[in-house]
Order: C-alpha cells, then structure tokens, then sequence
C-alpha cells in the first residue's frame, strides 16, 4: 500500500552567515497545489498550481537557499512590516512625538527601513496537520526597533483553506501606540517561474475606481485620489498589464511602469479586489482582502543582476506584485484611512488567493 503524502513537512533551508538555521514549511493539497513557505522573512518561497491541462508550475519568484535570500534585499516572497511602502521623509508625527526612521529608499523609508520584517528570523509558533494545513510564524519586534515605538508582537499564518485557496493572516498587538501596516510581497507569474517569459499579457481587473498619483520618489502626491477613468490605470473592466504600459503617461514615466496603490475603500471582511489571468497557461488568481489599498508592481525594476530559482535572471516586467496593505506615507496624511494600531487593539489583515483555470468559468463567489 502506497503512503498517503503528508500534508505538511518541515525541512532545512540553509544558514544565515551568523550561523541560525532556517526552516521551510511546506503545506500540501489537493491536485498538487503547494506552497512553500521559509521562517527568513516569513516568505513565501514557492506557490505550485496546475494550469489549464493539469500541468503544475512554480509561479512565484525566490531563490533555492536562505543565503540567496540573505545576500539580496529582493523582498520576493517575504512578509513586509513594520510599514509595507514608503513613509516620506523617514518620519512621522503621532501624538505630538517625532518619529525620525531609518531612511533606505532616498530620503524615505521603505518597507520597515533596513531592518525590515524581510530580514529577520521568524519563528515557528504553530503548526496544523488538517484537510486545511497552516503553518504560524510569529516575531516580537521590541520597542525602538528601525525607529518604530511599541513593543509589537506580530503572528502571520499560511492556510491552505480551500482546494486551490491560499490565505495568509496577519494579526498584531502593541504596548504603545504605533502604525503599523503588514503585506506579503510575492512576485507573481501565472505561466510559471521555470518557462521565463513576462506578464504583459497577463489580463488584469482591479476593482479600484481611483489611485494614488506619486513624484519621482513614489510618495503620494498632495490631495486626493484621482479616479482611473480615462487613464491607463483603469482596470475595472480587465485590461493586459502590458496594453498601456508605454503609453506616454506621467505617472507611467515616473515609475516606468506601474508601481502605484489602488483605493479599495474600508472593508472588515475579505472582498475581491484583484482578477489575473494568464492566457497561455489558463491560470486564473483571484485576491480578496480587508485592506484599504492594493499597490499593483509591474515588475519594473527587476533588473537579472542575480540569479533566482531554475537559474533564471528576472528582468524587468518578468513578474508583478499585489500588495495589499494600508496606503502610503499614511502616517503623514490625516486624510488617509489610519494606519495606527493602540493597545488593547488588535491589528488584523486577511488576504485570501484563490486559484483556479480559465476553463473553470472564473470567478468564484
């Protein structure tokens, strides 16, 4: 009789220089469907899913060890905080108290600054052998740490929580007031990592009526949003992401692409925020969220300086990313939705990505 695959295995994934071993969870299944997840960073590793015949690929981008992960800040995979995006001009104002960052980006601060939620140890809190396993990684970031107040005790959990459904649950608690916004940055391509191609075919819906316009640093810019309408940023009705990419647009020629978040609105419960279709594989990826915003990257400073998995060199548009978190530089704008978490609060983010294939008719309620 042929053992039955457990759903859950955890192995070695190599060192860090300072000697800490790193582990990887991996949580399986039905039809194949994987995931991968490293206790660096907290990082989704690898994403396995069939496409359309069946075929099963690897359709986020990270490296085969924990040194790769180590020697380059790519943030592929990885669990961003203590603030996801950019705070402008590394500082902040709360309760009448300076906040003064690391600055990493510029003059700004970005993804939590140099020592940031991607380049620390996660530990390995829980893990849960059922028809949907998960696994929780948790970190205690002290009080101070890269310029931060509060003591913040954060856990995020990776469920397999439906065939083909992935969610990933951020919770937090502070002894102090603080901000706080947490995201998960895996790099996506739903024709697989291995084939090597780009995303621009990939067809695109955001369920955003606005965005946020930025300067040449990527900080939104004063005032309020500006609506998608009549812009090569409307993606209501699904466009390819490559369809006006190069069209002669400011906000395009900022950031050579799209690198911009999309205002989803307040929301308590998980609502569908994001459809992507690849039309040579069939893959379809549905993300749901609770967050505020949406940061969609087009992949557009991927530049093939080091290699990742299948030895490939990742080059611009070669991926994208969508980022649900809390807007940028909100602890700057009284006119955002608050990004601030008190004690006795508890900080919630729930994203679910739901896989399926073109064949299967789309999207699932």
């Amino acid at each position: 009789m042929v053992k039955p695959t457990p759903a859950i295995t955890r192995d070695g994934f190599g060192t860090l220089a300072d000697g800490r071993a790193v582990e990887r969870v991996t949580l399986r299944g039905a039809g194949g469907f994987e995931a991968r997840i490293i206790t660096y960073g907290a990082a989704l590793q690898a994403l396995l899913v069939p496409d359309a015949k069946g075929a099963l690929a690897d359709i986020v981008l990270g490296h085969d060890d924990a040194a790769g992960y180590e020697a380059r800040r790519d943030f592929y995979g990885a669990t961003i905080g203590r603030f996801a995006n950019r705070i402008a001009g590394a500082a902040f104002t709360l309760d009448g108290e300076r906040i003064v960052l690391p600055a990493n980006d510029g003059a700004n601060t970005l993804h939590g600054g140099p020592g940031g939620f991607d380049r620390v140890l996660w530990s390995v809190e829980a893990i849960e052998e059922s028809d949907t396993p998960a696994v929780t990684l948790r970190h205690v970031s002290p009080d101070g740490e890269s310029g931060f107040p509060g003591s913040l005790d954060v856990r995020v959990s990776f469920r397999l929580s439906a065939p083909g459904e992935l969610t990933i649950s951020y919770e937090a608690v502070t002894d102090r007031p603080t901000v706080v916004s947490l995201t998960n940055h895996s790099f996506f391509n739903l024709d697989g990592v291995a084939a090597g191609g780009d995303i621009l075919d990939h067809v695109l819906t955001l369920a955003a009526d606005s965005f946020l316009p930025t300067n040449a640093e990527a900080i939104p810019l004063p005032g309020p949003p500006r609506p998608v309408a009549g812009t090569p940023f409307d993606f209501r009705s699904g466009a390819a992401i490559g369809a006006r990419i190069r069209e002669d647009d400011a906000q395009l020629r900022a950031g050579r692409g799209y690198d911009h978040n999309f205002c989803l609105g307040i929301s308590a419960q998980p609502r569908l925020a994001a459809r992507v279709e690849a039309t040579s594989s069939g893959r379809v990826m549905e993300l749901l969220t609770n967050q505020p915003g949406l940061q969609f990257y087009s992949g557009n400073f991927l530049d093939g300086a080091a290699p990742g998995k299948y030895g490939r060199l990742h080059r611009q548009s070669d991926a994208f990313c969508l980022e649900p978190q809390a807007w940028p530089d909100a602890p700057n704008r009284g006119d955002f939705p608050s990004a601030r978490l008190d004690p006795g609060e508890t900080y919630r983010h729930v994203s679910i990505y739901r896989f399926s294939t073109a064949r299967d008719g789309g999207m699932r309620a």
